[in-house]
């Protein structure tokens, strides 16, 4: 058995004249929390559907769980707990009524967990499914994402309409899916939303993985906002052709100089620069992963207006 849990080679996916997948390549091992992020129409639910059958690839492979998606069929899906982005309920039921239903469906699998995730998640099982609004409906999807404790776990957008206590509460569930043994594949464009709680994160942009790390890798490559003061005029030279320094920028304060920049990496080579004047203050802050994953956004926006000039 492959220890894979999702493997996708060269995938390409094009609506018409539209590439939504331009040969993405991606493996996600079993028993990992992996953080599959990117912005609105980068490809992520394009990814899923594939992922799940629901669309099928123009060209390339996908494998999931040791099985090729279409070739899997029921026995696969029934291994496999998934949330869409867009969640749609039948209007004529009640929503614990619904949940069953569902159960029903994966032969009464996972029906004994239904109220104790409900509760969990505050979900009134009474209420009529047409009535819920969009947090609750989110409520819905997990609990039958959940309920039947799959071997792997997609989920897209998972906290969105969720508030931050809920929130919390997903993630606790997604560790303790891991504790288990599972695999979850989580979908997002907002990276705080699964740093705590992923093994590995991949950066999806234009339907191309552009960056796979684990989490730690990523706080190290985000970096340090660096502010040195020194007592005395300095040069902005005197740090440029410094390794890992970037976005440099020295102004004038009272008589001496502030310099601030971005610090990729060892900080030695700075201090060792900074040590041949007289600093006065120095502060160093960890730059938040949203800014890393911005970078990628902001090179995309850079790309695109290099080919419209």
């Amino acid at each position: 058995m492959t220890q894979a849990a999702i493997t996708a080679a060269s995938l390409v996916k094009d609506y018409g004249s539209t590439r939504a997948l331009d040969g993405l390549d991606l493996e996600v091992s079993r028993g990992e929390v992996f953080g599959f992020l990117g912005p609105n129409g980068a490809g992520k639910s394009t990814t899923i559907r594939v992922l799940l059958d629901v669309l099928r690839p123009t060209s390339g492979r996908v494998e999931v769980l040791g099985a090729e998606p279409r070739a899997g069929g029921a026995a696969l899906r029934a291994r496999v707990g998934y949330l869409p982005g867009e969640l749609a309920l039948p209007s004529g039921a009640r929503t614990g009524e619904l949940l069953e239903r569902l159960a029903r469906l994966r032969g009464g699998a996972g029906t004994s967990s239904i109220a104790p995730l409900a509760e969990r998640l505050g979900l009134d099982l009474t209420r009529p499914a047409r009535t819920l609004s969009k947090g609750n409906r989110q409520k819905v999807g997990l609990v039958q994402a959940f309920a039947h404790a799959p071997e792997l776990l997609v989920l897209d957008e998972p906290t969105s309409g969720l508030d931050p206590l809920l929130q919390r509460e997903f993630l606790a569930m997604v560790r303790e899916a891991r504790e288990r043994g599972a695999t979850v594949f989580m979908s997002s464009h907002v990276l705080s939303e699964v740093q705590d709680v992923a093994d590995r994160v991949a950066v999806v942009r234009a339907g191309v993985i552009v960056d796979v790390d684990d989490v730690t890798t990523l706080r190290q490559r985000a970096g340090q906002r660096v502010e040195l003061t020194f007592a005395e005029p300095v040069s902005a030279a005197d740090f440029a052709h410094l390794g890992g320094v970037e976005d440099l920028e020295v102004e004038p304060l009272g008589r001496g100089t502030r310099m601030t920049c971005l610090l990729r990496g060892e900080p030695g080579a700075l201090l060792e620069a900074a040590a041949r004047h007289r600093v006065t203050r120095w502060s160093a802050q960890d730059r938040e992963l949203e800014e890393l994953f911005m970078d990628f956004y902001r090179d995309d926006a850079r790309e695109v207006a290099g080919r419209d000039r």
